[in-house]
């Protein structure tokens, strides 16, 4: 297994096409080809090295390579520029523009927006993922004027009726985190995300008072209030310390990074910022590898781009 100490590293060792193909085949397969529209292990290599054939020819018998079906499909651009994305995206603590990427792979603004993006895809939780134990819970504001995310505010964010540039921000963690951009954070919404995410009825929660919260001490084993109205900030060990940290990451990257997030593309900005959460303890070149295990799907420009 190759390891990279830091970027000028990867992007020596990836500087031809050949070595970054053997090495999504290694990741993505193990080594060994699997037809990425029927999974049969039949297969054989073409005469030209890159292109494979799948052996099953009753139903399948299509060609294919190991881009095939992953974010990486019919890219005009090197792989060494979309390794070298996936490396700067996932090692930044706080992400990195679009401008400035462009600008550090030599690409244009636009299309750097759009590899973002796609590796934003790549890394984002499952939707199966669950919590137990331990799970702090809390929800935030991201966005909008800053006048609305005044605490006089807080109402009309549970109501639902902020402006529609806001975006609610509701997130669960323990060992690993999960933040997903709600409508509102009224009672209803948030227990949704938390039967969801927490099925175990074992498990303790832990939120700050506010009042959508109330009856998770019903569902569940525990639960635990931080009353931060009257300067409570720890109950014996319990606090919302980890889920306030993680707000305050994703805040920063947001504001001091981006600048401007819209509330079409706020949950891939957050799914951005889990992945980095969730691989906290290992490091860069080791999150790196990780990332390009995941790179199978399609995200296109004309599904990126479409009004919701």
């Amino acid at each position: 297994m190759q390891h990279f100490k830091n970027l000028k590293e990867l992007m020596s060792y990836f500087s031809d096409e050949k070595t970054c193909l053997d090495y999504l085949e290694l990741q993505l397969w193990n080594g060994k080809p699997v037809c990425p529209h029927c999974g049969s292990e039949r297969v054989y290599r073409l005469a030209d090295g890159k292109q494979f054939k799948c052996g099953n020819k009753k139903t399948c018998d299509k060609k294919f390579n190991v881009l095939t079906k992953t974010m990486y499909e019919n890219t005009k651009l090197p792989l060494s520029v979309w390794f070298g994305a996936v490396y700067i995206l996932t090692a930044h603590k706080k992400g990195i523009s679009s401008y400035q990427l462009g600008r550090d792979l030599g690409v244009t603004q636009k299309t750097a927006w759009f590899v973002l993006h796609r590796v934003r895809e790549m890394v984002k939780v499952s939707n199966d993922i669950t919590l137990d134990d331990c799970v702090q819970a809390d929800e935030t504001y991201v966005k909008g004027k800053a006048k609305n995310r005044h605490k006089s505010k807080r109402k009309l964010m549970a109501e639902g009726k902020l402006p529609e540039s806001a975006g609610i921000v509701f997130g669960l963690v323990n060992e690993r985190a999960v933040m997903r951009v709600v409508p509102n954070a009224q009672k209803p919404t948030l227990e949704a995300v938390i039967n969801k995410v927490v099925p175990n009825k074992e498990t303790v929660m832990v939120t700050d008072g506010f009042t959508a919260y109330i009856g998770l001490e019903d569902m569940y084993k525990g639960h635990i209030i931080i009353n931060h109205a009257q300067d409570e900030y720890k109950v014996g060990q319990y606090h919302t310390n980890t889920v306030e940290g993680l707000f305050s990451i994703l805040k920063r990257g947001i504001y001091g990074i981006y600048h401007h997030v819209s509330a079409k593309h706020l949950q891939r900005y957050c799914e951005e910022f889990a992945h980095r959460y969730n691989s906290r303890k290992i490091n860069d070149a080791a999150r790196f590898t990780l990332t390009i295990q995941q790179s199978r799907g399609r995200l296109k420009y004309d599904d990126l781009i479409k009004k919701v």
